[in-house]
């Protein structure tokens, strides 16, 4: 059998040939001698006369022993990062460290991140012993005022009023928000939503008055520090709107909606380098999700005296968005002749505003989850993280599945909810599938991806008639083969599952095929191509991915698919069988809005067997988990015909 499917978010069978990455990266002369060398920033021409090795000893409360994986840096005294390693046995060992004040620094999964200065002077070894403190177990006990906490009813007028902002609508909203503020009175997002509404009524001071209300409420409340700090902006009022931006960022300081702000006010204030900094910082964390703020990157950096880079970026702004015609006019602008351009527009003019319009405040969804673009969650500030190495070890992992397993089964557990139009869930429907998934390099460069449930494809048996395969065959854009089809960026050091991991965001490249993820109408119907952009978290010491998040790079209007998000979380299922350990699918949630259906699924897996590459008539079961008793497990691997 093959995965056609009635309607398939994911179709798995014959993938494209991709390109093999290039060879590991060598680590260069200061790389540590003991522990694994992840990268870091070239030191300068002090570097060529080195002298001294540094060990890190990292020891827990009374000396104890730290468990797990440990990221030691050293950082220089401007702030860059000389070189991280992964502890071994807890000693970070460094050799041919340059004469210098340093810092070393220690993250540790369930302590809080150290950091311990010293400085190196002669030839010799400097040992450094750093002490790290548990985490506290206490967390701010403030009341949670989001959606998800209001009363059923409050949700549901809440749910009608976002319908209502969303297709612009604003008196149709007022009465339901009025009616969620009667239920809720002490709720900041229903004042926060209550300004949106006043915005789309052009009423700018009842506006700010509700966002003030809510801010009252919930002094943290980053949509309402942004949208006050907004209207300031508008008005040129930067020195008022700043106080409110910084505390935007400390509510949330991986929101990129703050940081291009920040930049706005800085660019209005003359501040051009600060601007640059946090417009910058804005592409980092939002990517194409903050591609709003280039035109403004653009003035500062022409504004700061490199016309010629505020060119390109802007060039490459309106490729991709040739409708925006400020920018256009304001490239136009730019490329004149120094005798053609008047001195004040040669730089672009008047300060660019990232956004303004009511209808591009953040209106949450109650339902669905953000963009993986909207923020980018926080990583430990001060490790240095080298993308070809981790892309390598994580592919080499990848590698490693698919050598040892021809195929392997689960019990597969699904609940399904629809949810209405107003992001209420409908009472869940379950099903449970005897599951494999088959995962075979069928020649040199392609892999095929196939799965069975119940024997067979098990299309009747999904609620509403809509089939979501393919989740083991996420995990490929890292496979060798095919990773060479994303952009890819590691964005740091994260704590994730209780461990340490390298976080990597991932975008699909234009131009580039994409077979991983496909929504197919009918049986025997047409089938479309959706690009993916996402995340992963890979563990820093072992290299296997933990977790997984995926947004459709755009919607697909041929099919009306406006939006889908699916997270899926890994873990290691140890199998008898020659001691193998996988790293395997433990759960996974999806969300999809397609066709006017709004669809939440949570899959989830158990009880695995594993058919091994090296002998296809043998299953071995895992530790956890054996074969229920009534089946035989031969029966559970043969699909029916």
């Amino acid at each position: 059998m093959n995965c056609s499917l009635v309607a398939v978010v994911i179709t798995c069978g014959l993938l494209v040939p991709g390109v093999v990455l290039a060879g590991r990266q060598q680590a260069p002369p200061g790389a540590p001698s003991n522990g694994t060398y992840l990268g870091g920033l070239n030191a300068g021409t002090e570097d060529l006369y080195v002298y001294t090795a540094v060990e890190v000893d990292v020891k827990g409360p009374n000396g104890m022993k730290v468990e797990g994986p440990v990221a030691v840096s050293l950082i220089r005294k401007n702030g860059q990062v000389f070189m991280t390693a992964m502890a071994s046995g807890g000693k970070a060992r460094f050799s041919n460290v340059p004469k210098s004040e340093l810092t070393a620094q220690v993250v540790a999964p369930g302590y809080v991140t150290a950091k311990k200065e010293f400085e190196v002077l002669d030839r010799g070894e400097v040992k450094v012993l750093v002490d790290l403190q548990p985490m506290s177990d206490k967390e701010e006990a403030a009341a949670d005022r989001r959606i998800a906490a209001l009363s059923p009813k409050a949700q549901k007028d809440v749910g009608k009023a976002l319908e209502a902002l969303r297709a612009n609508r604003p008196s149709d909203a007022r009465s339901y928000l009025q009616s969620a503020e009667r239920t809720a009175p002490e709720s900041a997002e229903v004042e926060y939503l209550f300004g949106v509404y006043a915005t789309q009524m052009s009423d700018a001071a009842l506006a700010q008055s509700h966002w003030m209300k809510a801010l009252e409420l919930d002094p943290k409340h980053v949509s309402a520090l942004l949208a006050v700090s907004q209207g300031l902006l508008h008005e040129h009022k930067p020195t008022e709107a700043v106080p409110y931006l910084n505390r935007a960022v400390e509510a949330d300081p991986s929101s990129w909606r703050a940081q291009a702000l920040l930049a706005q006010a800085c660019l209005q204030q003359g501040e051009k380098e600060d601007a640059i900094k946090h417009a910058e910082r804005a592409g980092e964390l939002g990517h194409e999700r903050a591609a709003s703020v280039q035109p403004l990157l653009a003035q500062a950096v022409a504004q700061n005296g490199d016309k010629p880079r505020a060119i390109r970026i802007l060039q490459d702004y309106v490729k991709t968005h040739p409708s925006d015609a400020a920018a256009v006019n304001q490239l136009a602008r730019m490329e004149k002749p120094p005798a053609a351009a008047e001195s004040g527009n040669a730089a672009g003019g008047k300060t660019a505003e990232v956004y303004t319009e009511a209808t591009d405040l953040p209106v949450p969804s109650n339902w669905l989850p953000p963009d993986v673009d909207e923020k980018m969650p926080p990583v430990e500030p001060g490790a240095a993280c080298s993308l070809e190495d981790v892309l390598q070890k994580a592919g080499d992992q990848i590698v490693e599945l698919v050598h040892d397993v021809d195929r392997f089964t689960a019990t597969e557990s699904l609940v399904h909810e629809s949810i209405n139009k107003y992001g209420m869930a409908s009472a869940p429907e379950k099903r449970k599938f005897d599951y494999l998934v088959s995962i075979q390099e069928v020649r040199k460069g392609y892999l095929g991806v196939t799965e069975y449930r119940n024997g067979g494809g098990a299309q009747d048996e999904f609620p509403d008639g809509v089939v979501t395969n393919g989740l083991p065959a996420l995990v490929l854009i890292f496979h060798p083969y095919y990773s060479s089809n994303y952009e890819m960026a590691c964005e740091g050091l994260a704590r994730a599952n209780g461990g340490l991991a390298w976080q990597v965001h991932f975008r699909q490249r234009p131009g580039k095929p994409n077979e991983l993820k496909t929504y197919q109408i009918g049986v025997h119907g047409p089938s479309y191509s959706v690009g993916l952009k996402g995340r992963a978290w890979i563990s820093a010491d072992a290299y296997q991915i933990l977790r997984m998040e995926t947004d459709i790079v755009a919607p697909v209007p041929q099919i009306r698919l406006l939006a889908e998000h699916t997270a899926i979380e890994y873990g290691p299922v140890n199998f008898r069988q020659g001691n193998v350990n996988l790293w395997l699918p433990q759960s996974a949630e999806i969300y999809f809005a397609w066709r006017g259906r709004q669809v939440h699924r949570r899959h989830s897996y158990s009880n695995y067997l594993l058919f091994a590459v090296e002998d296809k008539q043998r299953i071995a079961a895992p530790k956890e988990a054996a074969a229920p008793p009534d089946v035989d497990p031969r029966d559970r691997v043969s699909p029916k015909q």
